[in-house]
């Protein structure tokens, strides 16, 4: 089996986290081809892909809502990020099914996407992002919101709660809010707090992530060809069949027939008015 066939078996049975990892190292394939600048060691993100904070790019390119969240600016960027997304991935669908585990992502870059714009128009700014952090962030603190005191251990550290993982990196981004890419550390802490709400109300009866599935099967169901119907031969001449009429009336068996004559004689003049051979008929016909 080659490479490219282990890839696809990989892709097909590795599930819905392995997919988004697979297609956020296949955007940052693309971008070291297309956007990467080897002179100044760089990438150079063209405005349909990176989320601009400029509402003029914004509001003519709604799309990069979601675009944003699957390219990353470098190598160790895209490591980071994806080792903290299988991390996460692995405790949300311990609890979660594959839908909502897509829908929070999706949901949670879309909303944290809004707040960077947001957050840069009230601050008087001008940036543009691009990585999953926000999603990936929405995905760790869902899942601490849900069960904040499973223990996970760690290589060097040993078992410690949940919530004290999320807890430091939340910490951390606050710390550094300030000090630089404020528009990164915003869109994190939003993915965070969308986390939180996603859970508060799945444990609501809310669940937001029927928005993305709904989306996605009415656009499936929008491109997928209706059933041809089988082509119907039409004989203008044609005549029903006249149905046999089937008699009602029951012909009688013949020697219940004259069982009944018999009877009828008796009925009439008693029994001593019958034959000899009517007596005897009707004594082997009671039998």
């Amino acid at each position: 089996m080659g490479i490219i066939d282990d890839l696809k078996l990989q892709y097909k049975l590795g599930g819905i986290a392995f997919r988004l990892i697979f297609w956020n190292v296949i955007c940052f394939l693309v971008s070291l081809v297309f956007f990467y600048q080897f002179k100044s060691g760089v990438f150079d993100f063209p405005n349909w892909i990176a989320l601009s904070s400029e509402p003029a790019i914004f509001i003519t390119k709604p799309w990069t809502l979601l675009t944003y969240a699957f390219f990353h600016y470098g190598f160790g960027h895209l490591f980071f990020n994806m080792l903290v997304l299988n991390f996460s991935s692995t405790l949300f669908l311990t609890f979660f099914t594959p839908k909502q585990y897509l829908g929070l992502y999706l949901l949670s870059a879309f909303f944290s996407g809004i707040c960077f714009v947001l957050g840069f128009y009230f601050f008087n700014l001008s940036a543009s992002i691009i990585g999953a952090s926000a999603a990936i962030m929405a995905i760790l603190v869902a899942t601490t919101t849900y069960s904040p005191l499973m223990n996970v251990r760690l290589l060097i550290i040993g078992n410690v709660k949940l919530w004290h993982i999320t807890l430091v990196i939340l910490v951390i981004d606050l710390m550094q809010f300030r000090l630089e890419n404020t528009g990164g550390h915003i869109s994190h802490i939003s993915g965070a707090f969308f986390g939180f709400i996603f859970i508060k109300l799945l444990q609501n009866g809310i669940d937001l992530s029927n928005i993305v599935t709904n989306i996605i099967s009415f656009g499936s169901n929008l491109f997928k060809k209706s059933p041809s119907t089988p082509f119907k031969k039409v004989h203008k001449n044609y005549h029903k069949p006249v149905e046999k009429t089937v008699s009602r009336i029951v012909t009688k068996d013949k020697t219940q027939q004259q069982i009944d004559e018999i009877l009828d004689k008796i009925s009439q003049s008693g029994y001593d008015c019958l034959t000899k051979e009517e007596k005897e008929f009707l004594f082997k016909a009671g039998k």
